[in-house]
């Protein structure tokens, strides 16, 4: 019950100077305080970068991450401006780096286009680094300025001269651990992920990337833009035709796609705003596919392939195979949010859609060859979602039918509020007779698979859903799949992958992470899909017994053993050899369990492995194999 007594009055209300605000809430301005955070404030210092090089002042950037895990973030544009700023009194650098809201992008004449259009973006950095220094070149001068979270240290300095051609921005900031607060940094893949996008969208920049900690080092530069963009996607796919290339503006609005379709059985569709990677979409994207069903359609009924009593190809048909880009330019772009993943302006959906079909229209009819191939493909696509749709609607009413006892195979728990639930998807019988005697029956429910799933990247929906397998997982989880997934009907938090520490059960794990992306993407876009870390060993050694993970950790154990005293090494090659009581101590305990929970941080890139991991292309996958046959470890041979 609220107090009536509860004081509420002028000395309650709070204003917060400065960054304060950005310190105090970091959720609001970088999404959170965990490590996708933390890689954000890399990509709000690089997206100024960007915005220069949009504007035609800088042609490359550098990266750099030092040993201390600070951040370098270099361009060669005209540098920031360090001169009095008339409304504060302050530099303009100093205004910058420390107000929220300013900016040389809210309509002057500093920047036709940008990413950063709040304002928000390298303030909000400054406040949630430890410290941070900005050293500018302009003027045939060198300038610094240091802050401390967010605090300037002291004025302006000079603190050298260079050549008056020579330009350019250098932040160099560390995190605030008091902030960030975990056993994380920065992953290098994680950044080059990003950066590789934005070399692909911002054509004639060099974007570099080193790693002081590692020496790694990579290099990105693409003259052909997104068209390579897309080449790049299809390296390991067949495609139908060439890539097909538009660019056009529209009341100062630009939009650029590129497009090809492929013998693949998925889409493959992302969509750029001012560089930035709209990963929710937005207006832009929803032009896009609404194009491509028109375009097909229209073509599909003008030559009579479609006819009167046919009904009009789905976007799900018309995108099959589809591998397209899609980037915009915008002097006012609208995001739902500070950290820009979804584009809401209205008039983009309509010049997307009128640009990209009216160049795919007329490629269409340019390319006769092309244009049968992508709507013969469309048809194959019509009859196997029909067919598809008929087994699912089937192991949907199955599932209603049996959600009293579903699958015969399942042990389900007790426990009927989804949040507190969790159901182990384990590799066999054996490991699903150990799981189901030393699980917790009150919240953790078993599923064994017999045997390995199909492989969902080379086949369509409808002989997935003929797969027991897969019919069986489906049932069990309750959301529906491909199209008709609804992630409210989850029946279980946590879905946690459960496999043995050798080939085979990576070999089941990969398939069942290729399922879940394909067609369940949702279950790890919210966080629900997890992978259990069985032990590796159990070294014993006197009274004492130790449960090790990695190889790594057994060789630190056994360092410490004094020589010549006896050790007892047991090493797992399955789930099965452990009695219930190991496996509930190991794997399955809350207490001491460790769990990996699956992210997609680059869904690009995640869908360009998936498909050279899982695909029909054989090279690729015996590339892949060769590079790293040198670091497989705990081969059963």
């Amino acid at each position: 019950m609220a107090q009536k007594n509860a004081s509420y009055k002028a000395k309650d209300i709070q204003v917060l100077e400065g960054l304060e605000a950005v310190r105090r809430r970091p959720g609001m301005y970088v999404g959170g305080t965990d490590v996708k955070a933390l890689h954000h404030l890399v990509y709000e210092v690089v997206d100024n970068a960007i915005d220069e090089a949009l504007a035609g002042f800088c042609d490359e950037i550098n990266i750099i991450i030092h040993e201390n895990e600070s951040i370098s973030v270099q361009d060669n544009g005209r540098g920031i401006p360090v001169d009095i700023h008339a409304q504060t009194g302050m530099s303009a650098l100093e205004v910058v780096m420390t107000k929220l809201h300013a900016g040389g992008k809210f309509g002057g004449s500093g920047y036709k286009v940008s990413g950063g259009l709040h304002g928000v973006g390298v303030s909000a950095v400054n406040a949630l680094s430890e410290w941070c220094e900005v050293e500018v070149k302009r003027n045939g001068k060198i300038y610094l300025q240091r802050y401390e979270r967010g605090i300037p240290q002291a004025d302006i300095k000079t603190i050298g001269k260079t050549n008056t051609k020579e330009t350019g921005t250098t932040v160099t900031f560390k995190y605030d651990t008091s902030i960030f607060v975990g056993d994380f940094g920065y992953k290098f893949s994680t950044l080059v992920h990003r950066f590789r996008e934005m070399a692909f969208v911002t054509r004639g920049v060099k974007i570099r990337i080193v790693d002081e900690r590692t020496a790694k080092e990579m290099n990105f530069y693409f003259e052909g833009g997104i068209s390579s963009f897309v080449r790049y996607m299809n390296r390991n796919r067949r495609g139908l035709h060439k890539v097909v290339y538009v660019e056009k503006t529209i009341d100062n609005i630009s939009v650029e796609a590129a497009i090809q379709y492929t013998d693949a059985f998925t889409e493959s569709i992302y969509a750029f705003a001012n560089t930035i990677n709209t990963i929710d979409g937005g207006t832009h994207l929803t032009g896009l596919r609404a194009a491509f069903t028109r375009v097909i359609n229209d073509y599909a009924r003008k030559n009579k392939i479609l006819k009167d009593k046919d009904k009009n190809f789905t976007g799900d048909d018309t995108r099959e195979g589809l591998t397209a880009i899609v980037s915009i330019k915008h002097p006012d772009p609208q995001f739902e949010s500070q950290t820009k993943v979804k584009l809401m302006n209205p008039e983009v959906q309509t010049h997307a859609q009128k640009i990209v079909g009216e160049a795919f229209s007329t490629f269409l009819e340019e390319t006769p060859a092309a244009a049968r191939a992508i709507v013969q493909k469309c048809l194959t696509s019509a009859r196997a979602r029909s067919a598809a749709r008929k087994a699912r609607d089937l192991v949907i009413r199955k599932s209603a039918l049996e959600s009293l006892t579903l699958p015969g195979k399942l042990a389900d728990c007790s426990e009927r509020d989804s949040s507190k639930t969790e159901l182990y998807i384990v590799e066999g019988d054996s490991a699903g007779g150990s799981a189901k005697q030393g699980r917790d029956r009150h919240f953790q429910a078993i599923l064994p698979l017999r045997g390995k799933i199909l492989n969902t990247e080379r086949a369509r929906l409808d002989k997935i859903l003929a797969n027991k397998e897969v019919r069986a997982l489906i049932s069990a989880l309750g959301t529906g799949i491909g199209d008709g997934f609804d992630v409210s009907g989850l029946r279980y938090g946590r879905v946690i992958i459960m496999t043995d520490a050798d080939v085979d059960g990576s070999h089941i794990r990969t398939l069942l992470l290729t399922f879940f992306f394909r067609y369940m993407q949702p279950l790890i876009d919210e966080g629900h899909l997890y992978v259990a870390q069985p032990p590796l060993y159990l070294i014993t050694h006197k009274r004492k017994s130790e449960y090790v993970y990695t190889e790594d950790e057994k060789e630190d154990f056994v360092k410490g053993i004094p020589k010549g005293d006896k050790v007892g090494l047991q090493r797992y090659k399955g789930l099965g050899e452990m009695n219930p009581t190991q496996l509930w101590e190991t794997t399955m305990d809350p207490e001491h369990r460790t769990l990996l929970l699956v992210t997609i941080e680059d869904a690009a890139e995640a869908d360009r492995t998936f498909d050279m991991l899982m695909g029909a292309a054989v090279p690729p996958r015996k590339r892949f194999i060769q590079t790293h046959a040198r670091d497989v470890r705990n081969l059963d041979v």
